[in-house]
């Protein structure tokens, strides 16, 4: 197991295999590394990275829950880097990870070295913010994993002819079975993080401080939180940006399908 200190104490969880292109792979706000796990073994030869991030995972809980935050992410995705001896990565962001990619392309240009943004971009459709509330920090319905995995294809929007076998897959990677029924794999207190955070500023800056960096986007074509509008006004704004709707797929996709894989592909080709 790999961890490293952050400078303010927390020991934090990373995986890193292979050579080549530093690929840094950034999970949503309640996921873990196994966020990269369908698309892993397709990726092009590259140093891949995951990490999780504070409170999540197998990386420590912050007893100061106001630090869970996109600002203390990034600063923890820069000391990652330092342990690493990396002065510059490509990122991988599934939805959180994306912000955190657009984070680091504002306060540390030369150390990104691209984005690719999965699900995610300036602007959130309230529905989906609203579904993300819905479960932040909070147990699951479902008393067993087989529950969870039966229940999945009906709670997630957007997701259609998805093998059983994957919500399976998804349940075991999101819950713990305990005696008390499923836990979730995270500090509970993200949600109060959420909540303090208050009105999101205006992102557009952070997406414009892409400028100049292989950018692709994957949008999942049921997605609630990307809408289509808005992926479409990051393209009007970056014409060079590497774009996939994945169909049959809501927030987010699994990374794993046709169009996300050629998209990924593409983009890691700009980047060496």
């Amino acid at each position: 197991m790999s961890t490293f200190q952050t400078s303010d104490g927390l020991s934090l969880y990373f995986e890193d295999h292979g050579e080549g292109l530093p690929l840094l792979c950034l999970p949503g706000l309640t996921r873990t590394t196994q966020d990269f796990q369908y698309i892993a073994p397709h990726l092009p030869p590259c140093r891949l990275i995951k990490m999780d991030y504070r409170g999540r995972g197998q990386s420590q809980w912050d007893d100061k829950w106001q630090n869970y935050t996109l600002p203390v992410e990034v600063r923890d995705v820069m000391e990652l880097m330092d342990h690493l001896s990396l002065s510059g990565v490509a990122i991988l962001g599934t939805s959180r990870g994306g912000l955190n990619a657009m984070g680091l392309a504002a306060s540390a240009p030369d150390r990104l070295l691209g984005a690719a943004l999965n699900d995610v971009g300036p602007e959130f459709d309230p529905l989906g913010l609203s579904g993300i509330m819905a479960y932040l920090g909070r147990r699951p319905a479902a008393r067993t994993l087989t529950e969870a995995a039966t229940a999945l294809p009906h709670v997630l929007k957007g997701f259609e002819g998805v093998p059983a076998e994957r919500w399976v897959q998804e349940a075991n990677t999101h819950f713990v079975e305990t005696k008390d029924g499923l836990d979730i794999t995270y500090d509970p207190r993200l949600r109060d993080a959420v909540e303090a955070g208050g009105e999101m500023p205006d992102l557009w800056p952070f997406f414009d401080a892409l400028a100049g960096k292989p950018l692709a986007l994957i949008r999942g074509a049921g997605s609630d939180l990307l809408s289509a509008q808005t992926a479409q006004k990051m393209q009007d704004r970056r014409p060079d940006i590497i774009l996939a709707e994945v169909p049959g797929r809501g927030h987010v996709p699994f990374l794993d399908e046709p169009e996300a894989l050629a998209a990924i592909r593409t983009w890691m080709e700009k980047l060496v």
